[in-house]
């Protein structure tokens, strides 16, 4: 089983972006935080590494959105199997 995946490809994957450019430039841009093993930091390189339980915290449709990686795809599948990839958070239960 895959234990990490890039940003950039998690975000593909998950359906949360179109392309893997987008998903990249969603990245770049800044904005995006993730929260790994307790630590917050800044999301400024789509190369970063995710891995399940990271939390992420990211501008998406004019709204930012809190997301807990629940597991890692190994291809981009159906909407109905890329909502397991992840689970919504709200403020209260940001890491």
């Amino acid at each position: 089983m895959i234990e990490t995946q890039r940003i950039d490809v998690w975000l593909f994957r998950a359906r949360l972006a179109k392309t893997r450019a987008e998903a990249a430039r969603l990245i770049s841009e800044g904005g995006a935080r993730i929260v790994h093993a307790g630590v917050a930091r800044r999301l400024e390189k789509p190369s970063v590494e995710v891995t399940p339980g990271d939390a992420l915290l990211f501008p998406w449709n004019g709204r930012f959105v809190a997301l807990r990686i629940e597991a890692i795809a190994a291809r981009r599948g159906p909407p109905s199997e890329a909502r397991q990839l992840y689970s919504e958070l709200d403020a209260e239960t940001l890491p």
